[in-house]
């Protein structure tokens, strides 16, 4: 009797430790990026933005947004599909109020092979700029952009499928800054 005990006791112990292993793997594999790493930097800076948009979220907006004003109706065309946009920036008020070691655990996340780091620009007067994607076959579905400026902290997580012709029209707005993606995009009716 002990020993059918301890045969089935093995065998669910197994597969629930399966189970985790494999929540764990899907976790590892997502697009989304796990940045409450970064929250203790909010305590450090002079100025902190924190948006986290998810899927359910962006359906609300889509809906809210006129068809009939044209700026409402591109941004409606922007989102849709995605399936979140996650923002995390840190203005502080000096200079070393942060480190790398402070980005190491997002830096981590991004060395999975899944991601590419498609730009990098390095200034020692202005800061760091990284934009990754991450590929699933042919298809983008995530990006993140890391700005590391001398006095600000910038990252910036899109979830889904994303159209980078498209991307550059939503700096500046639902929270994502203005991040010099792409210098020549078109302006909105509002900046001309």
């Amino acid at each position: 009797m002990k020993s059918i005990f301890h045969y089935k006791y093995s065998k669910l112990l197994i597969a629930a430790s399966s189970l985790m292993l494999t929540v764990q793997i899907a976790q590892a594999q997502t697009p989304k990026l796990q940045l409450n790493s970064l929250d203790h930097l909010s305590a450090k800076a002079s100025e902190t933005v924190d948006v986290s948009i998810d899927e359910r979220l962006i359906q609300t907006a889509i809906k809210i947004f006129s068809d009939q004003d044209p700026d409402e109706r591109e941004i409606k065309k922007l989102v849709s599909g995605l399936k979140g946009i996650y923002v995390r920036s840190f203005e502080f008020a000096n200079e070393g109020e942060y480190s790398s070691v402070d980005l190491q655990p997002v830096l981590t996340q991004l060395q999975d092979p899944a991601w590419s780091r498609i730009v990098n620009i390095t200034s020692k007067k202005e800061g760091n700029v990284e934009v990754y994607l991450r590929m699933l076959n042919d298809q983008i579905t995530g990006l993140a952009v890391l700005s590391a400026e001398l006095k600000e902290l910038t990252i910036v997580n899109l979830v889904g499928p994303v159209d980078l012709e498209k991307l550059t029209r939503l700096e500046g707005r639902l929270g994502i800054p203005e991040l010099g993606i792409e210098s020549t995009k078109p302006k909105t009716k509002n900046e001309q």
